[in-house]
């Protein structure tokens, strides 16, 4: 991976605090800002180095008080959209999370938490694509994705990897760079 990183000229910054520790599944990029869920995989001194590489950009924390880490339970379904799930811990953070933001995001309730983990592309030629979970794993959840019209909308099952707290965004690493083809 960071050799591949490498070859497209990104700035890789790498942490050597060995009491520092950041999860990609807790790491919400909105665009304009980071969310830091503060989990058993990821702790304050993780989002402080996140932090210090994106001087650019807020960094708010938010306790992950159930689920394995934030994007257990929530994700970006678009410029200025989230996609949270209905449960109480989900509702929580996602309070918090406006709280701490100067943004208002609209946002997208789901009513499985699970199902709020979906990956949002804005592609050349396609425009808003949202890969997300499938009617046959979250019927109610895929209906309500039936609502974004202006989405390409793509069901990808998630039935293999949940077996292993996977999600879809745990195999997806975007990368916003012109293709040199």
């Amino acid at each position: 991976m960071k050799g591949a990183l490498k070859d497209l000229n990104l700035n890789i910054v790498e942490m050597t605090d060995e009491n520092a520790t950041l999860d990609g599944g807790d790491v919400l990029f909105t665009g304009r800002e980071f969310f830091v869920g503060l989990s058993k995989r990821t702790n304050q001194r993780g989002a402080e180095i996140l932090a210090d590489a994106f001087k650019d950009y807020a960094v708010s924390t938010v306790p992950v008080l159930e689920g394995l880490h934030l994007k257990s339970f929530c994700s970006m379904g678009g410029p200025g959209l989230i996609v949270i799930g209905s449960s109480e811990p989900a509702q929580k953070a996602l309070k918090i999370m406006q709280q701490m933001s100067d943004h208002r995001y609209d946002k997208l309730t789901v009513p499985d938490d699970l199902a709020a983990n979906c990956v949002y592309m804005n592609l050349p030629n396609k425009g808003h694509v949202l890969l997300h979970c499938t009617a046959d794993e979250f019927p109610e959840s895929a209906k309500v994705f039936e609502k974004l019209k202006d989405h390409m909308l793509i069901p990808v099952s998630n039935m293999e990897k949940v077996k292993v707290d996977g999600a879809l965004t745990c195999c997806s690493v975007l990368i916003n760079k012109k293709a040199n083809i």
